[in-house]
């Protein structure tokens, strides 16, 4: 069995003149990132391995969930491949993930986290919203082997 949580990052701001890859959280993802990171560690076991894209937005993200885990921050995997819109490459670093890991949280952007949880998962999500929360898991042994599973929990920021 395995346990995917996927995670798009906070709200962005762009407010500042600088490269989309550089965008950092705004206010309301200051706001929104701990609160939906502390009610997922207190609804959903620990994960394994967390990994993310390495554009500030997802990184700082994160970084709010690794602390609710108590997870360092340094033990988190960045990964430019996660800099993904579309999901091909997520799906593939998802894919390509280690085996003695079986529950996997990935931090990345839309249209890739709609595409892959609706891909993926057996309740449909019209749009992942920013800070958006997804646990599917797979009745699987290795995550090359993924295939659909089954949707176990959700949690926005709208609904805390």
């Amino acid at each position: 069995m395995k346990t995917l949580y996927l995670v798009r990052h906070a709200k962005s701001s762009w407010k500042f003149d600088v490269i989309d890859h550089q965008r950092p959280l705004n206010e309301r993802g200051l706001h929104d990132a701990p609160i939906v990171a502390a009610h997922v560690a207190a609804s959903m076991p620990k994960p394994d391995l967390i990994m993310s894209s390495d554009a500030m937005r997802a990184k700082t993200t994160s970084f709010f969930f690794a602390k609710a885990y108590d997870i360092s921050e340094k033990d988190i995997v960045l990964d430019h491949t996660l800099y993904d819109f579309d999901g091909r490459d997520l799906v593939e670093v998802i894919r390509s993930c280690d085996d003695a890991v079986d529950c996997l949280m990935v931090f990345g952007h839309n249209n890739a986290m709609t595409n892959v949880v609706n891909t993926y998962g057996d309740k449909h999500i019209d749009n992942v919203p920013t800070c958006g929360f997804t646990a599917i898991t797979f009745d699987i042994d290795h995550w090359k082997d993924m295939s659909q599973g089954k949707t176990i929990f959700t949690s926005t920021p709208k609904e805390l």
